[in-house]
């Protein structure tokens, strides 16, 4: 009976354990989200805009060879090589860049919102293959987001995209046809509450100018017959094969759209959905998402860390380096000092392995001297030894 009711908690025990609380979070899984739909649907615009809001990393197979390029990586080295040759990058490289962008340290912290993986072209690795990835990975997805659109409205929607050949801009039929934008210039003018900034706004819009409109050009994918085929093409080969992954992922957390709203309006509703879904079934998900991004409260005042100006990077690598103030980062309303531009980096995209106990930890250091053959390399070896120490 008596070690029953040691187990007991104590009723006036503290509940709150800053200590506990940070490390819970460190440990945590970050936020993690796929965005599905049909070819055109909207997945690259919507992740785009999730990807800013909820502080993850948006991977997409453009981009991902963008960044990879950019930062001159050994992969951007390979894509450069192959573009200036003339020829495309094969499905393999992509996928590679895109598994490896996924282990990053940046999305093992932050999250990420992944966009047109699975895709369909099987050059490299079929559809059920590349699923199979999804599922293997060591940051599962936690939320699955279907955008779902009928063919016609889909096809017809494609078909009247037109590109800005210069700056690479994508248009809606809605922003660039006279036509469409008088009719709903009409419908504004006859709202009592139009608004005179709108007014303006419509008026200095550079697609109502004649010479912008003449640009403009129809991309080969969006003429309709490519875009017919190509939603044919997804509904036998990836279709199925999706419905099964679906089928398999809690249906709390699948979460399906409208395709037919505008963009900014199918944000919103996903946003709130996934603001819900959240709230009411990961609350401590929610917790993080919001903590990245907003104060907990008007007058919240950040503090120093248990390690004052010590660099927590330097303290991981074995040494006691005190931070420059200018290289100051904040998190989870504490104050990080960093000694090096490339440490307030390493930091940035994952301070995770520098804060997890037993880091950042202060090292000791011993120094053993002593005349020739006095056993000085001995005694060095045996303290390494016993202390998991380094000569």
């Amino acid at each position: 009976m008596a070690s029953q009711e040691e187990k007991q908690p104590q009723p006036f025990a503290d509940i709150f354990d800053e200590d506990e609380a940070e490390k819970s979070f460190l440990l945590s899984k970050p936020t993690c989200l796929i965005i599905l739909g049909k070819p055109g649907s909207g997945k690259k615009t919507l992740a785009r805009k999730l990807a800013q809001i909820w502080k993850c990393i948006f991977i997409e197979a453009l981009e991902v060879i963008q960044m990879n390029i950019r930062e001159e990586t050994e992969y951007g080295l390979k894509c450069q090589e192959l573009l200036f040759k003339g020829q495309s990058i094969s499905e393999e490289l992509v996928t590679e860049m895109i598994l490896k962008k996924i282990e990053s340290p940046e999305v093992a912290h932050f999250g990420y919102v992944l966009s047109g993986f699975p895709s369909l072209s099987e050059e490299y690795m079929t559809v059920s293959q590349q699923i199979k990835k999804i599922k293997n990975l060591k940051l599962k997805p936690d939320f699955l987001i279907n955008i779902k659109c009928s063919d016609y409205d889909l096809c017809q929607r494609i078909s009247g995209q037109r590109q800005h050949p210069d700056s690479g801009q994508v248009y809606q039929r809605n922003q660039w046809d006279p036509n469409i934008i008088e009719k709903h210039k009409k419908e504004e003018d006859q709202h009592e509450e139009e608004n005179e900034e709108q007014e303006e706004v419509t008026a200095e819009d550079p697609l109502m100018m004649s010479e912008f409109m003449h640009q403009l050009v129809q991309r080969p994918e969006d003429i309709l017959e490519n875009a017919e085929e190509r939603v044919g093409m997804y509904k036998d080969i990836m279709l199925h094969p999706l419905e099964d992954l679906m089928a398999e992922q809690d249906c709390q957390y699948l979460i399906e759209l409208d395709g037919n709203q505008q963009p900014d309006d199918l944000f919103v509703v996903n946003e709130n959905y996934l603001f819900c879904y959240c709230c009411f079934n990961k609350q401590d998900q929610l917790l993080r998402v919001l903590s990245s991004y907003k104060l907990i409260a008007h007058r919240y005042r950040w503090r120093r860390s248990r390690w004052g100006q010590a660099c927590p990077v330097a303290l991981k690598q074995g040494d006691i380096v005190m931070g420059n103030p200018d290289l100051a980062v904040s998190f989870l309303g504490k104050m990080y000092i960093l000694s090096s531009p490339e440490a307030l980096k390493t930091f940035m995209l994952n301070p995770r392995p520098y804060l997890l106990p037993p880091m950042p930890l202060p090292p000791c250091k011993v120094l053993v001297f002593g005349p020739p053959f006095s056993g000085r390399t001995t005694i060095c070896n045996l303290i390494a030894h016993k202390y998991k120490g380094k000569v």
